[in-house]
């Protein structure tokens, strides 16, 4: 038997008519016998087309406000009849079955009602029953069944039909069966994922619909994809494709800026993940260079964002440096213009959308999951811990440094002084290692550390943190504390004329 077959009828019911009417017109072409129910019948009609109403087949109406319309034996028994079966045959005479053979669905948008704000009522009624039930009859039976399971699809079907004259082959049939049970599977995992919100199982659903191939992964013998709709947040104004680093960069830089959303003009500098500079100060030129001035070694080739509009000015400036990508919300026109005359250099719009919450990574032969670390530590966090309380400028520089701390790679250690990262050290198998680290970068680009700051990122268990930090000009240090031997380092920051803050919040980032 050909495993090509023409196509004879055809079950219509959607909810998106865009690029319908093609398909359409070119069924009716070939002379194929159309049923259809609700709006989509009256689409068809609109359209000049002969359709018949599901209603004529199984003699019942749409019944319960239009949530039973298709679920009938006439219509399944016409879906998932298998043609060389003689007995299915039989029984498709007995009880005048007529054959079905294509069903194109889309289904309700039930994810976009969620996300619209939508009272719970209204959700519940963009749960799909009929169509999800005709996708997965269709899929089941792609040997005789051509299904077509949601618009994205629409076209790639009439690529096919055209091309072979009104008829599809198995391996069409068969592949588009595969992107129906996507379609349902994801719109059941949205529906799971919606209800357990409330119910919060231990369970994880993920999926997209989004998916983008890159050039190649962390290193060039690596494959890389990319899952999610990088559009959503972003709009690119120029620049080459982002890579698989790129992307683990921007998302660096992004949640280190979103810390300085609102606050005064921020700029930082990202390397490998970490930042190398970043700086507040009153205008965004000069968050650019005192961010720069953090580390100008390691800023060539790296990605930079700024939390408020970049100007003709700030421009001018970033141009002179050879970076991979710029971030900003929003950019002058005459910025633009000055940024892109390196043809490569990626240009980002972030728009203000809400972050995810959580975290997901592959470990060993599961996942890990976890919710993101978002606490931003604030001034109601702090506790006093020494004799010395540390003075309001100091207090800003300390919330400056640990929202950077919190961001960088541990172990770290970050020096910040008058709203300037002076230097970290990070991804450090000690403490001691990431602040010797740290001084000896701010030591090389010739920072004063007197009256500097130092973050921790976790406690200290003995007080060589702070004796050395004491020794390089360190004033005011703030960590989590929660080690048995916090009075170690307390008592010497005592002893030492040196004030420090406590958090009660660990920012480990492994």
């Amino acid at each position: 038997m050909s495993t090509t077959k023409k196509i004879q009828s055809a079950l219509i019911s959607v909810f998106d008519k865009t690029g319908l009417e093609p398909i359409v017109k070119e069924l009716h072409k070939n002379q194929v016998t159309i049923y259809s129910t609700g709006g989509t019948e009256t689409f068809i009609k609109e359209l000049g087309i002969p359709v018949v109403a599901v209603e004529d087949v199984t003699s019942y109406p749409s019944i319960l406000g239009g949530r039973v319309k298709t679920l009938h034996p006439k219509i399944f028994g016409g879906i998932l009849n298998r043609q060389d079966n003689p007995s299915d045959v039989q029984q498709m005479q007995e009880y005048a079955i007529p054959q079905i053979d294509l069903v194109i669905v889309d289904l309700y948008p039930f994810e976009k009602t969620v996300a619209s704000g939508a009272d719970e009522s209204a959700i519940i009624e963009k749960i799909d029953i009929g169509g999800i039930s005709l996708i997965r009859a269709g899929a089941k039976n792609f040997k005789d069944t051509v299904i077509v399971a949601s618009v994205e699809e629409y076209k790639t079907f009439l690529n096919f039909y055209v091309e072979e004259n009104g008829a599809t082959t198995l391996a069409q049939r068969k592949y588009l069966a595969a992107k129906a049970f996507h379609t349902s599977s994801h719109y059941d995992g949205a529906i799971f994922n919606y209800f357990n919100r409330e119910i919060n199982e231990p369970i994880l659903k993920i999926s997209t619909n989004e998916a983008q191939t890159l050039r190649y992964g962390e290193n060039p013998h690596q494959k890389g994809t990319f899952f999610g709709n990088f559009n959503e947040l972003f709009e690119k104004l120029h620049g080459k494709e982002l890579s698989y680093n790129n992307l683990l960069d921007v998302d660096a830089a992004v949640n280190l800026m979103n810390e300085f959303k609102n606050d005064a003009p921020t700029f930082a500098i990202l390397k490998h993940n970490n930042a190398c500079g970043v700086a507040q100060k009153p205008t965004m030129k000069e968050a650019y260079l005192a961010a720069l001035a953090g580390d100008p070694t390691s800023a060539f080739g790296g990605v930079l964002i700024a939390n408020g509009n970049i100007d003709k000015d700030t421009a001018e400036e970033v141009n002179k440096l050879f970076c991979e990508i710029v971030i900003a919300p929003s950019y002058d026109a005459e910025a633009v213009t000055i940024l892109q005359e390196k043809k490569n250099r990626i240009i980002l719009v972030i728009k203000d959308i809400e972050l995810p919450k959580t975290q997901v990574r592959t470990c060993l032969n599961g996942i890990l999951f976890q919710d993101k670390d978002n606490v931003t530590d604030t001034k109601e966090h702090l506790t006093n811990v020494t004799s010395l309380v540390p003075t309001a400028e100091q207090v800003k520089d300390l919330l400056f440094a640990s929202k950077i701390c919190k961001h960088t790679k541990s172990n770290t250690i970050v020096l910040a002084k008058n709203k300037q990262l002076c230097a970290s050290g990070t991804g450090q198998t000690s403490r001691v290692d990431a602040l010797r680290q740290a001084i000896e970068k701010a030591n090389s680009f010739e920072f004063n550390l007197e009256g500097a700051v130092m973050a921790s990122d976790a406690f200290f268990p003995f007080p060589d943190c702070v004796e050395i930090a004491k020794n390089a000009g360190i004033s005011a240090v703030i960590q989590p504390g929660g080690s048995i031997k916090d009075n170690l380092s307390i008592d010497y920051c005592n002893e030492n004329q040196m004030a420090m803050v406590t958090t009660g919040i660990r920012h480990f980032k492994h």
